[in-house]
C-alpha cells in the first residue's frame, strides 16, 4: 500500500507519525481542503506529466493550474498528463494520492512556485485520505526537488 510506503519513507525524518489519515476523501484539492479545514490554495497537489519515456511531478498549490507555454518553456515539451490507468505504475500513487514522497528512482520532482506564498503546505501521502503539513522549504529537502518552477498561472500572491 502507498500510504505504508510513505510512511517508511518519512520515518527516518522522524515524521510518519505526522501524517494525517482521514475517514473521508482527500482525493481532491477540495475534498482536501474540507478534511483539513483549511483555504484550497493550501492543499499542494502533485501532478504527473509524461516526459519521454518516464514521468515527472510537479507539486503546485491548490488553486494553481497549469500554463501549457510555461511548461513547455521550462521543460521544452508539450504537458501531457499520463491516462489514470498509468499513473500508479509510473509515480508509485494512484490517482487520489498522488504525493512526492516514496516515488520510483528516476521520477523526478519539482516544485511550482505558487506553494512558497504559504507558511505550510499539505501534501497527500500515498493514498486518497491521507496528508502532511510541511513548509515549503521542508517539502523541497524532504522530496529531493530538483527545482524550484514557475509553470502554473492562476493564482496570486497573497
Amino acid at each position: 500500500m502507498a500510504i505504508e510506503a510513505v510512511r517508511d519513507y518519512l520515518k527516518p525524518f522522524g515524521l510518519d507519525q505526522n501524517i494525517q489519515e482521514f475517514s473521508v476523501s482527500s482525493a481532491t484539492v477540495e475534498l482536501a481542503a474540507q478534511a483539513l479545514h483549511c483555504a484550497p490554495q493550501r492543499i499542494a497537489k502533485t501532478l504527473s506529466f509524461i516526459m519521454e519515456d518516464s514521468a515527472i511531478l510537479v507539486v503546485a498549490a491548490g488553486d494553481a493550474k497549469v500554463d501549457n507555454a510555461k511548461f513547455k518553456a521550462q521543460f521544452h515539451t508539450k504537458a501531457k498528463m499520463p491516462a489514470a490507468a498509468d499513473v500508479e505504475r509510473l509515480v508509485g500513487h494512484a490517482v487520489g494520492g498522488v504525493c512526492p514522497f516514496a516515488v520510483p528512482e528516476g521520477v523526478k520532482i519539482y516544485l511550482d512556485i505558487s506553494l512558497k506564498r504559504f507558511d505550510t503546505v499539505f501534501p497527500a501521502c500515498g493514498s486518497a485520505n491521507s496528508a502532511i503539513e510541511l513548509a515549503p522549504a521542508r517539502l523541497e529537502e524532504l522530496c529531493g526537488a530538483a527545482a524550484w518552477v514557475d509553470v502554473c498561472k492562476g493564482w496570486e500572491a497573497e
